[in-house]
């Protein structure tokens, strides 16, 4: 079964499409095939569940079972590496 990442900011829209085209980029360069989608921190409550894992730009609590990680990387460009590798990690691919 294809894993699913929901990829959150503030607003659900240019910090998160800039986080997810390089989830994607990278995880494509990994051989790692997943379901990438974004939103705004407000809609987590209601889609947690339905992902396998969530990364955030934004401050955001436990939502649940689903793993966070809280992240920058993606925007600033240090500790890209390492985030994918948590992130990797936690999707247990």
């Amino acid at each position: 079964m294809m894993k699913k990442i929901l990829v959150v900011c503030g607003a659900g829209v240019a910090t998160s499409t800039v986080a997810v085209k390089k989830i994607e980029e990278i995880l494509a360069q990994r051989g790692v095939s997943a379901q990438v989608d974004q939103c705004k921190v407000t809609e987590v409550p209601y889609k947690a569940d339905a992902y396998d894992l969530i990364v955030t730009t934004s401050l955001l609590g436990a939502v649940g079972d689903t793993p966070v990680v809280q992240t920058v990387s993606f925007l600033t460009g240090i500790g890209i590496d390492k985030d994918m590798d948590r992130i990797i990690e936690l999707l247990g691919v």
